[in-house]
């Protein structure tokens, strides 16, 4: 559960993401609210829940290169 500290960050950054001040570590200006709650948690030092499902797309891609290897050593 999120301090009462914590919470504040979040909405304080929140807010600066809605008036469009709110900027990334380079300095440009962050337009995705997905972002914007990125940063949030990280500054107010809480971690995002990690959704379920299928898993990531690199685990994917070794998943397909590792079958593709396999039948390459079978044809040779």
């Amino acid at each position: 559960m999120a301090s009462v500290k914590q919470k504040s960050k979040v909405s304080r950054v929140m807010h600066e993401h809605k008036e469009g001040k709110l900027t990334s570590g380079s300095g440009k200006k962050v337009k995705s609210r997905k972002q914007a709650i990125a940063i949030a948690m990280s500054e107010s030092g809480q971690s995002r829940k990690k959704r379920g499902g299928s898993g990531s797309k690199a685990g994917n891609s070794r998943r397909k290169s590792s079958s593709s290897r396999s039948k390459s050593k079978r044809a040779s």
